[in-house]
């Protein structure tokens, strides 16, 4: 092999690794979540709601109160208001 393929084959390994690394702590991060929703549960909350409210909170304030309104208007339009 040559110098030139040995170095892109060290290279290559080393993303490969970094990947599966960051896989590993993702799969770590993500059993927290589902226990924290769990210990959520057990206390008496809906894990349903906990779950859209944190997608709610990701919004800006201006782009969720445009959808909170283009969602009442097609309630309102199928008689669901």
């Amino acid at each position: 092999m040559s110098d030139t393929q040995s170095v892109a084959a060290d290279i290559l390994r080393s993303l490969v690794e970094r990947i599966e690394r960051l896989n590993e702590e993702i799969d770590a991060l993500n059993s927290d979540k589902k226990g924290i929703y769990g210990e959520a549960r057990a206390g008496g909350f809906d894990a349903k709601a906990l779950r859209k409210l944190v997608s709610l909170r990701k919004q800006d304030r201006d782009e969720r109160m445009e959808q909170e309104a283009i969602l009442e208007l097609y309630k309102q339009a199928l008689g669901m208001a």
